[in-house]
């Protein structure tokens, strides 16, 4: 198997050689050796005052090919038929290889000060004083080993910088400002190409962006195959909508290990969304995590009871590795953990399933009380109920006590002791209990 050269720019304007393997890929077993998970590389490098970030000079051809695995690497040319003794670019393997060979040279030094993702390396100290140590070490092992990396992409002792496409620091995570720029900058998509680019963008930043499925609902129905792509107004709105999020986006913090976690979740009629927070030093609840789903499918015909439990089920989900080792108080329309116990024996099989899913964490739940962060509020303003929200009469704990009819115009008086919610409407009021005590009361 021969391949063909097929040249590629690269983001700084030079060109880069790559070769059609798609034949000797499709024969290739792959290698499953697994690439670390961004988000928590990111999250690991934050809380540093001094910070190095480098970049391998051309990584992959730093790797010598097996003798045997040189012919299988040839090229044509118009003077030639080549092969590569050093790994190349366009094999399938060849992150996993580089990968693993970095993670070897790094071993006792990961997560600890360097943090390395294929060719990008971070290098991470507690204190400034001890950073030109901990750049000593990693140099000595590059030098060893003999990697180069590209001054052209380095920068050295700094306290923020940009790593795997974000900014990090000591303070927290931040959106990379070209990346947003070239979001405010996009026109409206015309094809359905470009929508989909702009949400492989977007989805890019989805921790950033509170109630994002809820945002781009619109585009949904433009995804769908036989139907004509026509950009109307809905479709305007909700993309100078996200663009205007987007001019101020938020500073995620990290999490801090022994601290428990809040999920806030809510349910509504076309989306999911959930917000993963902590209290900082100062007893402010500080963002991680802005996660939401679209509704699909026979999910629109769940009861409320099940939408909010699978909200919760989805939530736990993306931050798991986080969630299993620390408590998570769980905060929510209602008490589920109460549901999922009490009346076990009268779930469905699907309420069952993930009862038995959720048992894994350490869930507890807490009614809210007082909004302690800008983050919450920005939340609930993302997910609002409807003002003609419907009385459900699915949701446990919440037993109807007292229905009388009135006139319109007829005046009532409310005494008791018990916390209580009331609605006056359309000439009804309905009255709630939060306890199970009964208290005195009149209308």
């Amino acid at each position: 198997m021969v391949g063909n050269i097929v040249p590629v720019t690269k983001k700084n304007g030079q060109i880069r050689v790559c070769i059609d393997y798609r034949d000797l890929n499709n024969a290739c077993p792959k290698d499953e050796f697994p690439l670390p998970i961004p988000e928590v590389m990111i999250d690991n490098t934050c809380g540093f005052e001094r910070m190095t970030f480098m970049d391998g000079f051309s990584g992959y051809n730093q790797i010598k090919m097996h003798p045997e695995d040189e012919r299988h690497t040839s090229f044509r040319t118009p003077f030639g038929v080549y092969c590569y003794t050093v790994m190349p670019f366009g094999l399938k393997n060849a992150g996993a290889t580089y990968q693993r060979a970095m993670m070897k040279i790094f071993q006792d030094m990961q997560q600890k000060t360097v943090e390395c993702y294929v060719d990008d390396l971070a290098v991470k100290s507690k204190r400034k004083e001890d950073h030109l140590q901990d750049l000593r070490e990693v140099f000595l092992r590059l030098r060893k080993h003999k990697l180069l990396m590209n001054p052209l992409k380095c920068f050295f002792g700094v306290s923020l910088g940009k790593f795997l496409g974000f900014i990090v620091r000591k303070a927290g995570i931040e959106l990379d400002p070209i990346k947003v720029k070239a979001i405010l900058e996009m026109p409206s998509p015309r094809t359905l190409r470009e929508l989909k680019g702009l949400q492989g963008r977007l989805a890019y930043i989805r921790r950033f962006i509170s109630n994002l499925s809820g945002k781009c609902r619109p585009f949904s129905r433009l995804m769908k195959k036989g139907v004509d792509f026509v950009w109307d107004a809905e479709c305007e709105a909700a993309f100078q909508d996200i663009k205007s999020y987007l001019t101020k986006p938020p500073v995620l913090a990290v999490p801090t290990a022994g601290k428990p976690f809040i999920l806030y979740t809510r349910a509504l009629n076309y989306s999911l969304g959930a917000l993963l927070a902590q209290e900082n030093d100062g007893g402010k609840e500080a963002a991680l995590y802005y996660l939401s789903h679209m509704l699909v499918g026979a999910e629109h015909r769940y009861s409320q009871v099940e939408k909010e439990c699978l909200a919760v089920m989805f939530a736990v989900q993306k931050p798991r590795h986080y969630l299993l080792s620390n408590t998570v108080y769980l905060i929510s329309r209602i008490n589920l953990l109460k549901v999922l116990v009490t009346k076990a024996g009268s779930l469905n099989a699907r309420l069952a399933k993930w009862s038995v899913l959720l048992s894994q964490f350490d869930i507890r739940y807490v009614p809210q009380k007082a909004i302690k962060g800008q983050a919450l509020a920005d939340f609930l303003a993302e997910h609002p109920l409807p003002k003609d929200s419907p009385l459900r009469d699915d949701l446990p704990n919440e037993p109807v006590y007292s229905v009388e009819t009135s006139s319109p115009n007829a005046s009532w008086n409310m005494t008791g002791t018990g916390p209580r919610i009331w609605h006056h409407h359309a000439g009804s009021i309905w009255g709630f209990s939060t306890d199970r005590q009964s208290d005195e009361s009149g209308i």
